[in-house]
């Protein structure tokens, strides 16, 4: 008893210094976020967005599709576009949603790819925001950029829309973040090749036919690349030399699903990316990569 007695103001205090952190930390209810998304996504007055976006963040977690993505994923964009957070928050959260692209890598159809995919899909705002307004210093870029090409390579769960969750499309999410990427003058020539890379082997990896836009989402990307000064034609038509090579083993017997995904992928990208070809100002390079994936296409 005497050893319980002493340690009773001890526990008062630890007692009385969680409740204070946890009303410091106390989280906001779905109202408060959608008032925001309601008022134009004001800052509400008296409020730090630098906080709020904070606690944003740790909602590209849910599984409930409005806190993830009409109201947290959403606030945070607009205000990453508008300027709204300083500098130094952006930094922070770039750096955070970085290290999310590793949480739980490899597992398939569990939630922790919801926290991966929605942050590709922050720091796709963080790179628009980057190539209109500078602030990453180069080992941050060139991290970014390796770690979202490794992204999209490594992850397992390719779902795009689920009846119960939501969007999750963690492939479409990484393509919009490569390609608002490979907008920057610091993006290399290597860097820009890594990218194209990366698309044809999640292309090849895929186990299914991609049925949400993401082959779109990925022929923005490698356009992206594409459209860059120091981008080299003969980068290209080696990727896609290589693409025609796996798609002629596709109809050795006997015929199995997983090739054949491959070459469906394959045909639903160089179709949306003909496409967004054709609607490019007319430049001798455009010309050139439109009439090449034609000619395979023609073949199909």
């Amino acid at each position: 008893m005497r050893s319980s007695k002493r340690l009773c103001p001890s526990l008062g205090i630890a007692i009385a210094t969680m409740l204070l952190g946890s009303h410091a930390l106390a989280q906001h209810d779905r109202a408060y976020w959608q008032a925001i998304a309601s008022h134009h996504y004001e800052v509400p007055a008296g409020e730090s967005a630098a906080k709020l976006s904070n606690e944003l963040s740790a909602l590209l977690a849910s599984t409930d599709s409005e806190l993830r993505d009409d109201l947290a994923y959403s606030i945070l964009a607009r205000w990453i576009a508008r300027g709204v957070l300083p500098d130094q928050q952006l930094l922070s959260l770039a750096d955070d949603w970085d290290a999310n692209l590793k949480r739980g890598i490899g597992e398939m159809g569990t939630n922790s790819v919801l926290l991966r995919s929605f942050s590709a899909l922050c720091l796709a705002a963080i790179a628009e925001r980057e190539a209109k307004k500078p602030f990453l210093d180069e080992p941050r870029y060139h991290k970014l950029v390796a770690d979202g090409v490794t992204y999209l390579q490594a992850e397992r769960d390719l779902r795009g829309y689920d009846a119960q969750l939501g969007w999750i499309h963690a492939t479409a999410h990484t393509a919009d973040l490569l390609r608002a990427l490979a907008v920057n003058p610091m993006l290399t020539p290597e860097e820009g090749n890594s990218i194209l890379s990366a698309i044809a082997a999640r292309l090849t990896s895929a186990p299914q036919v991609y049925s949400q836009g993401e082959q779109d989402r990925l022929a923005q990307a490698l356009l992206g690349v594409l459209r860059r000064d120091d981008f080299k034609m003969s980068v290209f038509d080696d990727w896609l030399k290589h693409l025609r090579e796996e798609d002629m083993n596709v109809w050795q017997h006997p015929l199995t699903p997983a090739p054949l995904a491959v070459y469906q992928n394959h045909t639903y990208l160089l179709q949306a990316l003909v496409v967004h070809l054709d609607l490019e100002p007319e430049s001798e390079k455009i010309i050139g990569a439109r009439r090449q994936v034609l000619e395979i296409l023609r073949t199909r």
